[in-house]
């Protein structure tokens, strides 16, 4: 490939030695037995989320402000964001002490806007979607002269997001495959001209949301908890660089991203973003080939508190952590306490109860009881409802 169209290994090992001192950090990478065990292989994680700003992309957003010259830095910058990049950029301009514009859709969480604005930026909340922010964005930069830092289609910033191959490389000598989440492209092949380069044998797979997942062939672009990779339309560098270095793209619902993220987090003390969780998604649902090492990027942790919560309860439910149930009891003094004491005998804690005594299908001589109850797992689920049919308790489980 040539320079003038992507960055080289030069390139990415000049960035490294452009943004080391700048407060990037090498991020840590964890091995992890419980995920070796549920995959049946090596399976190392790459914690990006605690990078600084909480994303790789503080790496390409630095690159970009030290590349600039200082007529560039006087003019200030302007970048479009769902919220990680924007963040990146407001903190890089901070400390290269550059005036910093971002625009991002109005949607965006209240976990990444309001840190842009800490930093010192202006953030600018326009339209609903990534490609409306960078409408926006670019319309503002020829009116202001300002420089442009895209997220993902400009080299500096690919060749900042590639120093990540870099480390896994010394990290992970042994190193057999890299699963990489992708929106727009510059994460995964900046970190895949590295390794290419480095390790050529190195299988690299990418992840999409099934919700948004043009580079995996799909036509569908819906809403997706995985905002941060929620690209409809990748760059035409990027693509045109994964076209080449990348051995497969391949998807995962929002489903199975929930799932990993309350894994990151119950198993191995990680907070992870939608977007981030995509990688280990791939790895558990058995979408990515191989039996040797495996680094899965955890690209950010910048999940909105709500959101997260939401994922919570969700994820527990799936994985038979919590049970809704509806039921209905005799209407007589005592018979709420009978189920009661029915789901303590079965070490069931009940978190909430609901008992209705007018509803459309509630006999007049019954009353309607829905429990949320914190259980073990799947098999203790089972055992409670099981425990209520014996009883003779009419059972109605709730997602």
């Amino acid at each position: 490939m040539a320079t003038k169209t992507a960055p080289t290994l030069a390139d990415v090992e000049a960035a490294r030695a452009r943004i080391a001192g700048k407060g990037v950090r090498m991020t840590p990478l964890y091995g992890s037995e419980t995920f070796g065990r549920m995959t049946g292989r090596e399976v190392h994680l790459k914690a990006e989320t605690l990078q600084r700003t909480g994303s790789f992309k503080i790496r390409g957003a630095t690159n970009k402000l030290e590349s600039l010259t200082d007529a560039e830095r006087k003019a200030g910058v302007v970048a479009a964001s769902a919220g990680n990049h924007g963040q990146a950029v407001a903190w890089a301009a901070r400390e290269a002490g550059v005036a910093a514009t971002i625009f991002m859709p109005a949607g965006t969480p209240v976990a990444k806007i309001e840190p842009t604005r800490n930093y010192g930026a202006q953030a600018e909340l326009t339209g609903e979607t990534f490609e409306d922010a960078l409408a926006a964005a670019e319309a503002s930069v020829d009116e202001s002269g300002a420089t442009f830092i895209h997220p993902f289609e400009d080299l500096d910033v690919i060749a900042g997001q590639g120093t990540i191959g870099l480390e896994l490389v010394e990290q992970l000598p042994a190193l057999e495959t890299v699963v990489i989440p992708i929106g727009g492209g510059g994460l995964s092949s900046g970190i895949a001209l590295a390794i290419r380069a480095l390790k050529p044998d190195v299988r690299i797979v990418g992840v999409q949301a099934a919700a948004c997942a043009p580079l995996a062939g799909s036509t569908e672009l819906g809403y997706t908890i995985a905002e941060g990779i929620a690209v409809k339309h990748p760059g035409e560098l990027t693509s045109r660089l994964l076209d080449d270095l990348l051995e497969s793209v391949v998807t995962v619902t929002d489903e199975e991203i929930s799932q990993a993220i309350v894994l990151l987090m119950e198993r191995a003390k990680l907070v992870v973003e939608g977007a981030g969780a995509a990688s280990i998604a791939a790895l558990l649902n058995g979408r990515v080939p191989g039996d040797g090492p495996v680094a899965a990027i955890l690209s950010g942790g910048n999940i909105d508190p709500t959101l997260l919560i939401q994922v919570m309860r969700h994820g527990l439910t799936l994985a038979g952590r919590y049970l809704v149930v509806r039921t209905r009891v005799p209407d007589r003094p005592g018979e709420l306490l009978k189920l009661l004491s029915l789901f303590a005998d079965e070490h069931a804690n009940v978190v909430s109860i609901e008992h209705h005594r007018e509803g459309m299908d509630t006999p007049v001589s019954e009353s309607e009881v829905e429990a949320t109850l914190l259980t073990r797992d799947k098999e203790h689920c089972a055992s409670i409802l099981d425990a209520m049919e014996l009883s003779g308790y009419p059972v109605d489980r709730l997602n």
